[in-house]
């Protein structure tokens, strides 16, 4: 019963998305104003270029602190080795990953296209909504 429920049921729809060269500042922020822990980085053709999350925030301020200003881009930032998920994977499956994993969140694929973004806390809905 449990391993019949799936990503799709729990992934967010509504994905925030940055372009490669978007500004580090500017990235901040739209991590910061829609209160999530990351977002895909997509080409122009939406292509699936990296991720970039708020550890790499941390990062970007640490060297700000040391080095005084910020000229980078996100790509200069942004996770490149990219593990996705399949929306009809299990979410009990998704969970054990989670667990042996430092990732917050995963892009969601569809028939290779994406979908959604899946997160911890999405995980923990879901954990819930069953107990």
């Amino acid at each position: 019963m449990l391993k019949e429920i799936t990503i799709a049921s729990y992934m967010a729809k509504q994905i925030v998305t940055l372009k490669q060269d978007t500004e580090i500042l500017a990235a901040i922020n739209q991590l910061l104003s829609h209160r999530i822990t990351s977002a895909p980085v997509l080409d122009d053709n939406g292509k699936l270029l990296g991720i970039f999350s708020e550890k790499d925030c941390i990062k970007v301020a640490l060297e700000t602190v040391y080095n005084k200003g910020i000229t980078k881009n996100v790509s200069d930032y942004m996770l490149k080795d990219i593990t996705t998920v399949d929306v009809d994977a299990s979410i009990i499956e998704l969970a054990e990953q989670f667990e042996k994993s430092d990732i917050r969140s995963y892009p969601v694929y569809d028939g290779g296209k994406l979908v959604g973004m899946i997160s911890r806390a999405d995980i923990l809905r879901a954990l819930v909504a069953i107990l």
